[in-house]
């Protein structure tokens, strides 16, 4: 379906997918059957909306731009699977969505670039039930979603979002894969949502406030960088840094995210 005669709007990130192979794939990599539900963030014209319904038993499509409630209700007027939400996603009820019985919660989308993170985030954070999340982002946030430890795309993201879920990149978009072409090419991350969390939820939040502050400034050594956390000064840092086995002057890059859980429990 073209967009052609539809004006896109730059302040909601819309670029529509048009690349029926790209589509097809993403559909596929989402991983839903007859028995899942699906909830797609931004079906836009509805294109991946229509490769999804085709697999999924039912698609919820959560749309923010009220001038494209009418043309999905069209599209989908006798897809009986397919339910069409005019609603802000980072509003969304998640409490009322839940899969058939013996099926499983997907989530999937092309994520405005500007709010990727708040999306991905709100989501994780509300321990929301699915098994996977299935996103087309900015390539150079993909990259940072699943980069390992030691490089330059290693930072809060990829140690928050690879707390909540395995991350890995499943293909590479170009920009001219969509109507209008962005300035940027994008990928396709697929996230499985982990069962169990190495934290309780009373400790998550001193974990997330130890990474952030590891990583304000990533150019100091550990022992710098973490001084003063939860009132202990540069020593005590040191002291718990080589119990754990780790040299206080690392940077924040080089820990991985079973290092990090370790310093949190430690602390």
């Amino acid at each position: 379906m073209s967009n052609k005669g539809f004006k896109t709007k730059k302040s909601l990130g819309q670029n529509f997918l048009k690349d029926e192979i790209v589509i097809e794939q993403i559909a596929q990599a989402a991983g839903c059957g007859p028995m899942d539900t699906v909830v797609e963030i931004g079906p836009g014209l509805g294109v991946l909306t229509d490769a999804l319904s085709e697999r999924a038993g039912k698609v919820i499509a959560v749309e923010l731009d009220d001038r494209l409630i009418p043309i999905l209700n069209t599209r989908f007027a006798l897809r009986d699977n397919v339910e069409i939400v005019h609603e802000d996603i980072l509003k969304f009820d998640w409490s009322g969505v839940s899969p058939e019985e013996g099926g499983d919660l997907h989530i999937a989308g092309n994520l405005p670039y500007y709010i990727t993170t708040p999306i991905l985030l709100g989501i994780l954070e509300k321990k929301v039930p699915a098994k996977s999340i299935t996103v087309m982002v900015q390539k150079e946030v993909a990259d940072r979603i699943v980069a390992p430890p030691g490089g330059k795309d290693y930072g809060v993201l990829s140690i928050s979002l690879q707390y909540y879920a395995k991350a890995r990149k499943v293909l590479d978009v170009p920009a001219e894969c969509f109507d209008p072409k962005p300035k940027v090419d994008s990928s396709v991350v697929v996230l499985d949502l982990k069962e169990e969390r190495a934290l309780a939820p009373d400790e998550e939040g001193k974990f997330f406030r130890l990474v952030k502050q590891a990583f304000m400034q990533r150019r100091k050594t550990l022992s710098n960088s973490l001084s003063g956390f939860d009132g202990k000064g540069k020593e005590e840092i040191e002291e718990i840094l080589l119990r754990n086995g780790i040299d206080p002057k690392r940077r924040a890059e080089t820990l991985s995210l079973e290092e990090y859980i370790q310093l949190s429990k430690e602390i």
